[in-house]
């Protein structure tokens, strides 16, 4: 700020000046009181001189509506959202957001430093103020293949720019519980400069959880229970609560928030599809749902705001006070949480869930033509099986989390597969597509119903290779054909034809069309995978597919090096032991 600016700034909260905006008739959210006062806020340049009464060289009349802080979701994958930066922004300031802590270890694990840079210089065409944290695990473990690797050297650089700030979710647990030497040296890159280090924690206890709390890990948005939340609570962490579209953590855990505890407590989406969005809401569908548990509106706004701000040190947002942003979302009430209009740094962004400023788009050649897929056929798909004992992943209910099962199959002369249409098991493939290693690795799927055809997609987390899984082998590689002529996305095909498809040029992760046309052709592509090849009704069909190749969430995974249990952090046979 330069003093110019300072001084209009306290002439302005003094009542010397008129202010640049005056925002009348408000009903004004105080997350540090946990008071509601009524009054004006009054704006000069992108700064909150005050609130009281104030005259103004233009005057918006909140009739009344409360007056919140912008709201921060304190973990997202821009990715996964299947839209560029810019479109996400367009997406989500009508709904409130006005900031996100974005974590692009999606891109970044398909393009390496070259998709960071392409993230932070589209992040500029929108009005939303996208902060990210540098990825600490790529690739997520060693047991894939991804795009690039990121070591500790390769941090330096992009750890001490702007906008970075600190690292990713660092989902290599044990091997900050192991205190493994490459991963001290990452989390020394951050320390070094002063940056905070996200966490990814499922299902540590005890000792273990102490030795990864030690490392001054600052926060874990993978809780499932009360327990969970409640045992890195007690070790000076935060709790992010989870609200996506494949992971729904909120409502349980907010029966674990108290009075005591609230302000260690976050909101976030993590991973959140324009279908959601559009259909459901960003962090206003997340208040909704607190105050629907009985938590106090409040108390729920001071989660989206403040709390997020403290945490991440982001000193100049979270609140409606002198000197802070003008981050202001204009609310109808305090249950519903409508959004009426909302100002970022100032500037008038959003009203009645529109959109205002132009949006800019960046170039996305640089991060194009990440589908490299070598020596393919369906041969790699064979098996050549000794027992028809078999270990399966089992898609369980609710979540990413997969349960290890066993089943007994039907082999041909040849140890091959032979499906049983009585029987919900289907073979399951990934393939590697970002070095032309040709590894295919294959295993078995329970609990995804598909009857027909086959279903392929290049966005597998973390590392994104394509993973495809259909009810023949002849289906499965039609599809991955289909998926590579179409630089990445998700296809559906069935007897030898693409029946639906949405193409993902953005490192095959992100559509560069509007989330509108996301939107209609994921509801394209759900309809014609539960009514064209019988997917289950109560499975997600492209997310949860998503996950299957995610190794560092238990309980068994498939990569492109083989079928991994990650509660012992192995590769295991498919063969199942004896």
């Amino acid at each position: 700020m330069k003093k110019e600016e300072l001084k209009k700034l306290i002439d302005t909260a003094a009542g010397r000046i008129p202010a640049d905006l005056v925002i009348k008739n408000c009903k004004v959210v105080n997350v540090f009181s946990g008071k509601i006062v009524e009054g004006d806020i009054a704006v000069s340049g992108g700064q909150i001189a005050g609130i009281g009464n104030y005259e103004g060289k233009e005057v918006v009349d909140a009739k009344g509506r409360y007056a919140a802080p912008g709201f921060i979701d304190s973990h997202i994958h821009i990715e996964s959202s299947y839209v560029s930066p810019e479109e996400i922004g367009r997406l989500l300031v009508p709904h409130g957001g006005t900031t996100i802590i974005a974590d692009p270890h999606e891109i970044v694990n398909v393009c390496g430093i070259t998709g960071l840079d392409y993230m932070m210089e589209a992040a500029k065409g929108t009005a939303l103020d996208i902060q990210y944290v540098l990825p600490s695990c790529v690739p997520a473990t060693p047991f894939e293949h991804a795009g690039a690797v990121i070591g500790a050297p390769e941090m330096e650089e992009p750890i001490k720019r702007d906008g970075i700030l600190g690292l990713g979710e660092f989902m290599n647990f044990p091997g900050v519980i192991g205190a493994d030497d490459s991963v001290l040296d990452k989390l020394m890159v951050a320390k070094e400069e002063g940056k905070i280090i996200d966490g990814h924690g499922p299902g540590i206890v005890g000792n273990d959880l102490n030795a990864y709390a030690a490392a001054r890990i600052l926060a874990d948005h993978e809780c499932s229970t009360v327990e969970e939340m409640e045992d890195r609570l007690e070790r000076g962490m935060y709790i992010l609560l989870r609200q996506g579209s494949a992971c729904h953590n909120l409502r349980p855990l907010l029966k674990g928030v108290t009075s005591e505890n609230s302000r260690r407590c976050l909101l976030c989406s993590d991973d959140r599809q324009p279908k959601t969005i559009l259909h459901e809401g960003h962090l206003d569908n997340h208040l909704r749902i607190c105050v629907e548990e009985g938590l106090d509106a409040v108390t729920a706004i001071r989660m989206a705001t403040l709390n997020a701000a403290e945490c991440f040190g982001l000193k100049d947002r979270g609140a409606i006070a002198p000197g802070y942003r003008a981050d202001i979302v204009l609310l109808d009430d305090l249950k519903d949480f409508h959004v009426d209009k909302v100002w970022i740094n100032g500037e008038f962004v959003a009203e009645d869930g529109k959109y205002l400023p132009e949006i800019q788009v960046h170039d996305i050649s640089s991060v194009k033509g990440s589908v490299i897929v070598k020596d393919f056929s369906k041969e790699k798909f064979k098996m050549n099986l000794k027992s028809n004992k078999v270990n399966v992943i089992q898609i369980l209910p609710g979540g990413v989390v997969t349960g290890k099962a066993t089943a007994e199959i039907t082999l041909d002369e040849n140890g091959e597969f032979v499906r049983n249409p009585e029987e919900d098991i289907v073979k399951v493939a990934v393939v590697e597509r970002h070095q032309g290693t040709g590894n295919v690795a294959c295993g078995f799927l329970k609990g995804y119903g598909i009857k027909s055809g086959a279903v392929a997609l290049s966005i597998a987390h973390d590392s994104h290779n394509i993973i495809v899984v259909g009810v023949n082998d002849e289906e499965m590689e039609f599809a991955v054909q289909s998926l590579i002529a179409q630089e990445g996305g998700i296809v559906l095909v069935k007897e030898g034809q693409v029946i639906e498809s949405m193409p993902m040029p953005i490192g095959g992760l992100m559509s560069d069309r509007s989330g509108e046309w996301v939107d209609q052709k994921l509801t394209d592509i759900h309809e014609k995978a539960y009514e064209e090849l019988g997917i289950c009704g109560d499975v997600e069909p492209v997310m949860t597919l998503c996950f299957m190749s995610l190794a560092v969430i238990p309980e068994v995974k498939l990569t492109d090096m083989g079928l991994f249990d990650v509660t012992t952090f192995s590769f295991i046979p498919v063969e199942a032991n004896e």
